[in-house]
């Protein structure tokens, strides 16, 4: 009886360990950022739905942002090997194969995107479908290794969560999401670029078309900075068209004109040099400064 009771609990344990590393397929990160923005756009938006109804869009909006990761990590699983950031997931180390990671990815997708359809609206299940598709066959299947504008445009993927939110309670599409959108894709670039920078040998290794590896160290500094100063504009948009007041207006320029300081600091030092640790200042503020932003939306609307 004892020998029957120890091989359950080693079960039981066996299929904890293999969730949790299923899991870890769907970038809980990437997953808790994609919960937070699309909550903002969902909670900034005109017309109020149920605490149940907006917690069931989030997780099913979350749970196919997973699907996306799964899948990506399934495809670049060869890449992933190679470099010290990914070495660690859960297919380079064998935990999960290749087969699974593609099983899971693609019941996941399925089971978020008709959930989504049926617990909410078409609108918003039709949005989170072209962003799992996106994200899976534009960015990492065909822009990943053949360019280095692959962070640029596939940003968008990364930039539409939020844009669900809000037509998870609103079931229509206006210039006000457009704004959240806009934020999220303008700052990936100069976020993804100052990481390459630093990262540059991890890419190298992974023949990865990065662009301090194709254009140069100046040609990347010089993207970061150009980046950094067209989210001034990108801020103001949302007070232009009266979607919020001051009270975000300001201290996001504030957020702003600092995060244009750091990259303008990366952007002067010796042609053809930079400075790792002012890179790394870079990527760092660069999460706060996105996080701090989407709160000010929050204080606009309360406020």
């Amino acid at each position: 009886m004892s020998n029957l009771g120890t091989k359950k609990r080693n079960l039981s344990q066996e299929d904890l360990f293999n969730f949790s590393e299923l899991f870890k397929l769907m970038k809980p990160r990437v997953m808790s950022l994609v919960i937070f923005t699309c909550a903002v756009g969902l909670l900034t938006a005109p017309i109020g739905i149920s605490t149940k109804d907006a917690i069931i869009g989030i997780l099913l909006v979350s749970i196919g942002a997973g699907a996306a990761g799964a899948l990506n990590m399934w495809y670049e699983s060869d890449l992933d090997a190679l470099m010290t950031r990914t070495c660690l997931r859960p297919i380079p180390t064998g935990k999960v194969n290749r087969n699974q990671a593609l099983i899971f990815g693609i019941t996941l997708s399925f089971i978020s995107v008709i959930a989504l359809d049926f617990f909410s609206n078409r609108l918003s299940a039709s949005l989170l479908l072209f962003t799992i598709l996106f994200y899976v066959f534009v960015y990492t299947i065909w822009l990943k290794r053949k360019t280095p504008q692959n962070i640029v445009i596939g940003g968008a993927a990364g930039a539409l969560p939020p844009v669900i939110g809000w037509t998870i309670a609103t079931n229509s599409l206006s210039l006000e999401p457009l704004t959240f959108f806009l934020i999220i894709f303008f700052w990936t670039p100069s976020h993804f670029c100052s990481l390459s920078l630093y990262k540059s040998d991890d890419y190298k290794k992974a023949k990865i078309p990065m662009l301090p590896l194709t254009d140069g160290i100046e040609s990347t500094k010089i993207n970061i900075f150009v980046y950094s100063l067209l989210m001034v504009p990108v801020i103001i948009f949302p007070f232009i068209i009266n979607f919020v007041g001051l009270t975000f207006l300001i201290p996001s320029l504030i957020l702003t004109f600092y995060y244009n300081y750091l990259c303008y600091e990366l952007f002067k030092t010796k042609k053809n040099k930079f400075d790792a640790k002012k890179a790394k200042s870079i990527f760092g503020y660069s999460i706060l400064y996105l996080f701090l932003v989407f709160v000010l939306f929050l204080i606009d609307k309360i406020v």
